[in-house]
């Protein structure tokens, strides 16, 4: 499962979401949604495990840290790729990580 949190006026996610549904579309992984999920509030935050916003998760694994996520963080999240500071998920780091953790346990 791909799953897909955010919360409403993040600059990033729409991007990320773009990002992802191309890669998805590049790997031709079909049949498979995204599952969205708007994160409304810290409470909200907390019970997910939100790590900020935007986040992908690969069956419940944060593509970033590559863990199951423990904590929370309401806030828009910030990435480090190749020495360079964005909150935006590059395409091809999504479609390396979707091979990596969906392919193999499909």
């Amino acid at each position: 499962m791909i799953t897909l949190q955010y919360f409403e006026g993040c600059p990033n996610a729409t991007t990320t979401l773009q990002n992802l549904q191309q890669a998805m579309r590049e790997i031709n992984i079909s049949g498979t949604e995204i599952r969205m999920i708007k994160v409304p509030g810290p409470e909200e935050a907390e019970k997910l495990n939100f790590q900020g916003s935007p986040t992908i998760l690969i069956n419940g694994v944060d593509i970033y840290t590559l863990k199951v996520p423990e904590n929370f963080s309401y806030s828009c999240r910030f990435y480090q790729f190749k020495g360079v500071r964005t909150g935006i998920i590059p395409k091809h780091y999504i479609m390396e990580k979707i091979t990596e953790l969906y392919s193999s346990e499909k």
